[in-house]
């Protein structure tokens, strides 16, 4: 029996029917969800950088600096990942200064002091990762000659090999304390020593304990380093204070790996009006407050922390200024305020701050 004559032999019928259900699919193909829709609309990411800083390594008697070395090589093992870009610390700051991009969580070592623990147990490590660093040098630790302390012959080999090196004062004091021309002779020391030793005088600065101040970072400026850092947490961007960038502290307390992977995973929160604008504080508690970027989305989310009070409480005004205040005023010393936001992917924006009370 014959089918009837329609024009469509059973081959031609065949392939019409998979047209149709390939037709089929297309319409009914899942489409991108919202969240994927946003995610591809957001803005991107402005370039930024995280700079972590050691002091000493496998040194247990002092677990305020000292890093231990299972939890150093857990570091290590993470930035080995792919995730991460370590770059020269002098590259980050040049390529943000200049407004140049930069890779997706760009990484910077930083090493303090100069103990001799960098040279025997950090250093090997940092060149078998193939990762640069920066250690941050005084010199008058040095010319000592004392046994925990690394010397030039060891820093100049350092320098062979490529490891950059920054100044750190000369006998590493309160900065802040010193006067003007105390405070200009301190630099000027520290820097004949660099020049005599090895040749140049560093271009990035480290202030002991990280204390700073509106005269201390002129002094810095007028030293001749284009770049100077203290001891907050915090993510650099092209807007930073770049006579007064952050570095995430990495010791045995706050060396665990998932502070460190919340710290290389950090962005920061752009904030701009800072004050008070002096971190060495003259009215005290301090008029904390930040205007933030308008990219920034979500400030109900934002949490500010001081390490003397903890959590505190955040007024507000308008859209984007907030204001943070601390119950009572802060002792002599330093002290910090840490503000942070939740980000997508899980990352967290991170504004930091230190303060210096005099006595």
């Amino acid at each position: 029996m014959s089918l009837p004559s329609t024009g469509f032999t059973a081959h031609s019928l065949i392939l019409a029917m998979m047209i149709a259900a390939l037709g089929l699919f297309w319409v009914t193909a899942p489409q991108p969800s919202t969240a994927q829709s946003m995610e591809r609309e957001r803005p991107r990411e402005p370039a930024s950088a995280v700079v972590m800083m050691y002091h000493r390594f496998g040194e247990h008697a002092l677990p305020s600096t000292n890093i231990k070395i299972d939890q150093f090589e857990a570091h290590l093992q993470e930035l080995a990942t792919g995730k991460y870009v370590v770059r020269p610390v002098t590259d980050i700051v040049d390529a943000l200064r200049a407004g140049q991009s930069l890779p997706d969580r760009t990484i910077g070592l930083s090493v303090d002091d100069a103990f001799i623990s960098v040279y025997r147990e950090a250093w090997p490590r940092f060149r078998k990762a193939g990762l640069p660093f920066t250690l941050f040098v005084a010199t008058d630790a040095i010319d000592r000659g004392g046994k925990n302390y690394m010397n030039w012959d060891q820093v100049r080999e350092m320098v062979r090999a490529g490891v950059t090196i920054g100044a750190h004062s000369a006998s590493h004091p309160h900065l802040p304390l010193l006067g003007k021309d105390s405070l200009k002779e301190e630099l000027a020391q520290s820097n004949a020593r660099f020049k005599k030793e090895l040749g140049f005088i560093p271009r990035l600065f480290a202030y002991p304990y990280g204390e700073a101040g509106g005269v201390v970072k002129a002094a810095a400026r007028a030293a001749g380093y284009t770049a100077s850092f203290s001891q907050y947490s915090g993510v650099l961007h092209a807007r930073s204070d770049f006579f007064f960038l952050p570095r995430f502290a990495m010791n045995e307390s706050y060396g665990s790996i998932r502070r460190f992977r919340r710290a290389a995973n950090a962005l920061p929160l752009h904030a701009t009006d800072i004050t008070p604008r002096d971190s060495k504080l003259g009215p005290n508690p301090p008029a904390f407050g930040f205007t933030v970027g308008r990219g920034i989305r979500g400030l109900r989310a934002l949490a500010c922390y001081s390490s003397a009070h903890g959590q505190l409480e955040i007024q507000r005004l308008g859209q984007r200024r907030i204001e943070v205040r601390t119950p009572q005023a802060l002792k002599p010393g330093r002290s910090r305020i840490n503000c942070t936001l939740p980000a997508p992917g899980g990352r967290w924006r991170w504004l930091g701050y230190q303060f210096l009370v005099t006595k």
